[in-house]
């Protein structure tokens, strides 16, 4: 069996906690599921139609595409002839002010016959028409050709080239052929852009209904489907006209009111899709990995991916933003699998993909590059325990996705069927989602923080003895680090040699003992000749010895420790008892009645495999540094005994180890500390005196 899922009793208050969950994810996910009462098709001109036979259901109009009525549009507008009101009264206001300021000239500086002639110029310009700057933009931009001018309700036609603007205007008054007898000179003085003023403004009502005149004359539509009609056969190459009808039909289904009926068969369809997602999801747990069902934190990490990922999916299609491929899906798997296991990880990112593409129209593509991407960032990935794996593993998840997409386009004849040729966003889009997954290692912190778990890369972190506690138990308490060092190592090759988190244990080895910084010259690995038990009661003693695993808990929650590195503290010696002075107080007081619970740890036992490790090590390395003499054979009964008391005592009874890793544990002790105390070589003394010839 295996050792994440061991049979146990659930509770009838379990089984509702479960059904909560499931029945609240559901509701989650088909709240935010996109409702449409349309199916969206993807197609393109000049590609197969790859869905079934399209026929249709009802009859519509065959809308012209986009870029026809634009060009019919454009052509139309040629005819678009706005109007402008005439105001004859600025001239006469602008002559009466040219001939006043005319008067205070000086006669010796302009001649009085450049009068008659400026208001002459000044009168054709006017009934040319002068328009505003703005005003003349506008025509120029709509490639107005020509415009009408109104005045009592008589309208006639002026080209706009005709038209002038302040500025040709000064332009034409300042003009003259006859530069000598109207000097230029002369005329500044006249200073003539005093007198010019737009007489021309824009009607905005008949201009307006001009235009829809002409707008009316537009006809949207090329023709009419009826009833029953096949639309596009499977296989068939979508032309413009075949495009426009698959557009029309789309513009129709959303215009179309949906029945009440159609309605709720489409939610009954959504909601049984994820009700069968998440069942299967409950029934993997319940099978294969029954234990991490009964963690909350197991539990909640899970279902909160689950729901986060196809959300954001959802938003992205409701909203329309960009393709889904720019969604770093890999981070789902990657979480899973750092802090749980690979096949979780597997089903868990399976499911929640197959869940998300719910949403999408055409989901086969996606289905196919995320799983790919999934599959291929759980092996790359085995641990995470520095950035460099982070990165490796989103250059290897990038790559996969587009070599992925890239076969399914040839696949399905992209390339050479297609006037637009490969999808290069999608490709964009999946690079931007390699750089995305990045944020995993950014977001590993906080997920510790929120779900209580404990990552390599924190275990790393922790490893380094210069660690202020660690660098306290090098200084404080030399033989205790040593120790814990020694421990880490014996602990480390174990969990190698039986697939247990190596990194975990050695970790919680380094900091099982720091409860010893509260006293250690009580524990022999620290003293230097002088032992301060020698003048204490046996029960003190013990009792100061027990106490280094209660004040090791309270030192780690001062340095803020995990909690599964407190779960080694607590259980590194489980309940079993102080065995030096509880042998040494029955041999004393053999007649004496004697209070166990003075020479037991407070415990527990270990629940965990690592934990089981630490323990086995931990009496082991102490024991071996009391052997009189380091031979193969009391090294190899020596571990034998502690192990074999170790199993009868039923301190493994709680955790998830078999005989035949214990026995591997074993065989890994004994090699361990044959390197680590064999004998060395005596080197040869010289019997004689050596002479040089």
């Amino acid at each position: 069996m295996s050792r994440y899922n061991r049979k146990r009793i659930v509770s009838k208050k379990e089984y509702l906690y479960r059904v909560f969950i499931s029945l609240s994810m559901i509701v989650i996910l088909a709240v935010f599921l996109p409702k449409g009462g349309y199916n969206k098709y993807e197609y393109k001109i000049g590609e197969p139609w790859e869905d079934a036979q399209l026929i249709a259901q009802d009859s519509f109009p065959v809308y012209k595409s986009e870029a026809q009525l634009k060009r019919e549009s454009d052509s139309l507008r040629r005819f678009y002839e706005p109007y402008f009101e005439l105001n004859t009264t600025i001239y006469e206001k602008q002559a009466l002010e040219l001939r006043e300021a005319f008067k205070s000239l000086p006669h010796d500086g302009v001649p009085t016959y450049y009068l008659p002639h400026l208001l002459d110029k000044l009168r054709r310009l006017y009934t040319q028409g002068v328009v505003a700057t703005e005003d003349y933009d506008v025509l120029k931009k709509e490639n107005v050709r020509q415009v009408w001018l109104f005045e009592n309700n008589e309208s006639h036609p002026r080209y706009v080239k005709q038209l002038f603007t302040e500025k040709t205007a000064y332009e034409y008054l300042m003009a003259e052929e006859d530069s000598v007898r109207y000097n230029h000179g002369r005329l500044l003085r006249c200073a003539l852009e005093k007198f010019i003023q737009p007489n021309l403004v824009y009607d905005a009502e008949k201009s307006l209904q001009q235009r829809q005149e002409i707008d009316a004359q537009l006809v949207p539509y090329i023709g009419q489907v009826q009833v029953n009609q096949k639309l596009v056969d499977h296989g068939q190459i979508v032309d413009e006209y075949t495009y426009c009808v698959l557009q029309s039909l789309e513009r129709f289904q959303k215009t179309r009111s949906i029945s009440n009926k159609e309605k709720v068969l489409q939610l009954t369809g959504q909601v049984t899709y994820i009700a069968i997602m998440i069942i299967l999801l409950l029934f993997y747990f319940e099978q294969f990995r029954s234990d991490y069902l009964a963690s909350p934190r197991y539990v909640m990490l899970v279902v909160s991916q689950c729901i986060i990922f196809p959300l954001v999916t959802y938003t992205f299609m409701m909203q329309s933003l960009m393709t889904v491929y720019v969604i770093p899906y890999c981070i789902l798997p990657i979480f899973i699998r750092v802090f749980m296991d690979s096949r979780t990880a597997f089903i868990t990112h399976t499911l929640s993909i197959l869940t998300c593409a719910l949403a999408l129209h055409h989901p086969y593509e996606f289905i196919v590059t995320q799983l790919v991407a999934g599959l291929v960032a759980i092996y790359s990935l085995r641990q995470l325990s520095q950035r460099s794996d982070l990165v490796r593993a989103a250059a290897l998840v990038t790559i996969a996705s587009l070599v992925t997409y890239f076969c399914i386009e040839l696949l399905q004849g992209s390339p050479y069927n297609s006037t637009n040729g490969f999808e290069v966003k999608i490709y964009i889009h999946i690079l931007l989602a390699g750089i995305l997954s990045l944020l995993a290692y950014t977001l590993l912190m906080p997920i510790e923080r929120i779900f209580g778990f404990t990552s390599n890369v924190t275990l790393v972190e922790l490893s380094n003895i210069n660690n202020t506690i660690l660098r306290r138990l090098s200084e404080e308490a030399p033989g205790t680090f040593q120790h814990s060092m020694q421990v880490a190592n014996l602990a480390a090759e174990v969990a190698n040699s039986i697939g247990a988190k190596s990194q975990l244990v050695r970790t919680g080895a380094l900091y099982h003992d720091i409860g010893k910084l509260e006293n250690p010259v009580f524990f022999t690995e620290n003293q230097s000749g002088t032992n301060p038990h020698d003048n204490l009661p046996y029960e003190q003693s013990a009792q100061i010895i027990i106490q280094h695993v209660r004040n090791g808990l309270r030192l780690a929650d001062k340095y803020q420790l995990p909690s599964v590195i407190k779960g080694f503290i607590s259980t590194h010696h489980g309940k079993s008892l102080a065995k030096y002075f509880y042998v040494s107080y029955k041999n004393d007081y053999p007649d004496k009645e004697i209070d166990e619970r003075m020479f037991t740890y407070p415990g527990p036992n270990p629940t965990t495999l690592e934990q089981a490790i630490l323990m086995m090590a931990d009496s082991i390395e102490a024991a071996s540094r009391s052997l009189p003499e380091y031979t193969e054979e009391s090294l190899n009964n020596m571990v034998d005994r502690i192990i074999d008391d170790q199993v009868a005592a039923g301190y493994f009874t709680q955790c998830p180890i078999s005989f035949l890793e214990i026995a591997d544990a074993k065989d890994v002790f004994k090699t361990k500390l044959r390197t680590m105390y064999h004998t060395r070589i005596q080197y040869p003394e010289l019997s004689g005196q050596v002479t040089k010839s």
